[in-house]
Parts: C-alpha cells; sequence; structure tokens
C-alpha cells in the first residue's frame, strides 16, 4: 500500500512517501479502506518526536482515518499512528460509524477537533451561560468549531483571536462577537477592552506568553483550559499564590484521558456534535486537502499557521 513514513524525526521534510506491506487487524481490531485522512497539530509533533506520548521510528504518522470498514462507513482513532497510508487499523472501541448526511471532511472535523472543543468547554471550563469566552486560534480546526459551540450554548460573549483579518472575518461569521489580533503585544490589555470587563472562559493552545497574558486577563473564578502548545513554547510556571488570590482555574485537556473517564464521554461528545451538523446549528470548516505525497506540504502550511479549519489528505493521490 500507499503510506508516508518517518525515519528520523524532525520537521515536514522527514514526511517520506513509501510502499509497505497491508497492516493486519488482530483482536479487538478492525481494517480499514481509508477514504481520508485527517491531519493535527499533533502530527507534527510526533514527527519530531515532541508529543506528549513518545514516538518510536519508523513511523506512519497520522492519528485519525474515515473510510470503510467490512462495508460500513467508519472514522476512527488509531493508537499510535499509521493513518497516513491507504489502509490502517483502528481498536474496535475508537471506532465509529458515520451517518447518513455527514461527509468525509465533517466526520474527520467532529471526531479529534469536535470533540476537544465539546470537552474543553462542557468539563474543563464548564461553560455557563452568559459567561464570556475567549477562543485563540479561533479560525483553527478546534477554533472554529468551538466559536460555533461557545455561542450555541449560551455564552454572553466570544472573543475570537486570530492573526489576519481573513480569520478574523471568519471567526465572526461563525457567531464570534469580536475578533482581536492575536500578535498583539499585551493580550491582557486586549481581552480587557473587547470585553469591556476581565473574561470568564479562555480556550488557548498557543502558549507561551499567549497564555501568561490570558492568564492575566481572568476575572475571578475564571478558568483557563490549556490544550496545545502550537507557539511551541511554554508558558512560565504557575505562581499559586497568584492563582489563589485570583481564585482562577487552570487546567490541561489531552484527549486521550477522556477514554479513562466513567461512561462512554467521548461517544456522547461526537454523537452530540453529529446531531447538532444535521440540525443545521454546527459546520466543519474546510483547510485544503492535499494528497498522501504531498504530506510534507499539509505540515508546512499547518506550521506556518496560515491554515483555516480542517487539513485533510487524499490517499488516493
Amino acid at each position: 500500500m500507499r503510506a508516508v513514513q518517518v525515519t528520523e524525526f524532525g520537521g515536514p521534510e522527514v514526511l517520506t512517501p513509501v510502499e509497505l506491506p497491508d497492516p493486519v487487524a488482530g483482536p479487538g481490531e478492525v481494517l480499514i479502506d481509508v477514504e481520508r485522512i485527517g491531519v493535527n497539530y499533533a502530527d507534527t509533533h510526533q514527527a519530531e518526536n515532541s508529543y506528549l506520548a513518545p514516538s518510536k521510528l519508523p513511523l506512519v504518522p497520522g492519528g485519525e482515518v474515515v473510510g470503510t470498514a467490512q462495508g460500513k462507513r467508519v472514522v476512527a482513532l488509531l493508537n499510535g499512528g499509521g493513518g497516513y497510508a491507504e489502509k490502517a487499523v483502528a481498536p474496535e472501541a475508537t471506532t465509529f460509524p458515520v451517518p447518513d448526511g455527514i461527509d468525509d471532511l465533517t466526520a474527520l472535523s467532529m471526531l479529534v477537533q469536535g470533540t476537544t472543543a465539546w470537552v474543553l468547554l462542557k468539563r474543563n471550563a464548564h461553560l455557563e451561560k452568559g459567561e464570556s469566552v475567549v477562543v485563540h486560534a479561533a479560525a483553527g480546526g478546534v477554533g472554529t468549531i468551538a466559536v460555533q459551540l461557545a455561542k450555541a450554548w449560551g455564552a454572553g460573549r466570544v472573543i475570537a483571536t486570530a492573526s489576519s483579518d481573513e480569520k478574523r472575518a471568519l471567526a465572526l461569521e461563525l457567531g464570534a462577537d469580536v475578533a482581536v489580533d492575536s500578535r498583539a503585544e499585551d493580550m491582557t490589555e486586549v481581552l480587557l477592552d473587547a470585553n469591556g470587563r476581565r473574561v470568564d472562559v479562555v480556550l488557548d493552545m498557543v502558549g507561551g506568553k499567549t497564555t501568561d497574558q490570558s492568564i492575566a486577563a481572568l476575572a475571578p473564578f475564571g478558568r483557563l483550559a490549556f490544550y496545545g502548545m502550537a507557539g511551541r513554547e511554554a508558558p512560565k510556571p504557575l505562581d499559586l499564590r497568584k492563582v489563589l488570590g485570583h481564585s482562577t482555574t487552570v487546567s490541561g485537556m489531552w484527549l486521550p484521558h477522556v477514554f479513562r473517564l466513567p461512561g462512554n464521554v467521548f461517544g456522547t461528545a461526537l454523537n452530540d456534535l453529529f446531531e447538532l451538523v444535521l440540525a443545521g446549528k454546527l459546520k466543519a470548516i474546510p483547510g485544503g486537502e492535499f494528497p498522501l505525497s504531498d504530506a510534507r506540504g499539509a505540515h508546512e502550511a499547518l506550521r506556518s499557521r496560515k491554515t483555516v479549519g480542517k487539513l485533510l489528505l487524499d490517499p488516493g493521490k
């Protein structure tokens, strides 16, 4: 089968098209004929071995696919990679049927980005109606869905951050009340001005000073949910005296941990998202489709932070 393999860790240049034997499903697994592959920021970390879960060489990156298994259309999370290929093996427990009316783009957008936004708002932030929500990287895969969910769930004011006029316009189109420049030198001041007071909830996957300055903008009992570090710069260590002094909550979220929660939280989230899509209350934003043979180009585009929405790979090209 055609695939993309990493034999040495590094940037997009290490993604190499190859021919590999077809994978074989073991007990509790399913073999999927892949129709489209989702591209995530986690894949770029996986390729350079900077992800939370260490990578091992040789590696076929990719954690999510949509395709057919045993004659049925499914979307699946993979265990440790293997998605950048024409065929992939996934655990039965993380393989989900795709309802009629849900296209490939939407299925993949909701599987990782959608469930991430759902968990952040429901479980980390415990969003209440009327509260203000800051969505950093609001034109990205998670951000575009988080803006829509926050509005659908009654947020009082949604403040989007993005790096270009086009991205800010997209965030406003999706329901954000105001969109500000993510490149601002003083994000604390920008957020206070945008809300007219301190903010209640921040969803952050940028890191560095964006995180530091967002924490400083939180209202008493405000919550920052940290779920990535696209800027590849760590925030400063938290001063717990300041956390206490401002009644601040800072939490982290790594999607694999959702599967350890009691009950079928991931499945519930995915079903909720599909229902919202079918009801016309939520939509996936296309970010571009690349041939599998140009996975490098997809990673370059993603790391440039010039993309919007969801990026896909086509294994047939």
